[in-house]
């Protein structure tokens, strides 16, 4: 079964060359600290490889996802998603969207008005160990971190 993908931008642009910029742009990544979530399909894995020294991913779980809708999700104006909004517009609990979201039954953009990335704070305790030069085998941040992800993402939230 194919999995969601959280796609989290940890540098900055500058000096990025213009594909890598063009790719930020087409995942809606405009600013450090901005989340996407993706399904894993080969169109999406090519993206992010064309972005890895810029991004940490991998995927995402219900409870994570769950977390990052109710108090990350945005609508126009910066107003805070609610679980009536929510019930209003899917006809379905957050939970119930959530599940069916993350077994590709939903799209968030059937939530009419809310905005498909999450702004995050920087991560409570700061980024691991060495920085955010370095990919997450070297024991930096950048690159794939399977499903370590969802820790990240709770500290951010």
């Amino acid at each position: 079964m194919n999995k969601r993908i959280a796609i989290i931008r940890i540098r900055s642009g500058l000096k990025a060359k213009e594909q890598v910029e063009d790719t930020m742009k087409m995942l809606r990544l405009y600013k450090v600290n901005t989340c996407v979530v993706v399904p894993n399909t080969p169109n999406m894995v090519g993206m992010i490889e064309k972005i890895k020294d810029y991004v940490t991913w991998g995927e995402i779980d219900d409870k994570t996802m769950k977390q990052l809708l109710v108090k990350r999700g945005k609508l126009p104006g910066n107003k805070p998603i609610t679980e009536e909004y929510i019930k209003e517009k899917t006809k379905m609990s957050s939970d119930d969207f959530v599940k069916a979201f993350m077994d590709f039954k939903k799209e968030l953009k059937e939530i009419a008005g809310i905005k498909t990335f999450f702004r995050l704070n920087p991560p409570a305790k700061g980024f691991d160990r060495n920085g955010i030069k370095k990919t997450f085998v070297q024991g930096g941040v950048l690159g794939y971190r399977k499903d370590q992800i969802n820790e990240l993402l709770m500290r951010m939230i």
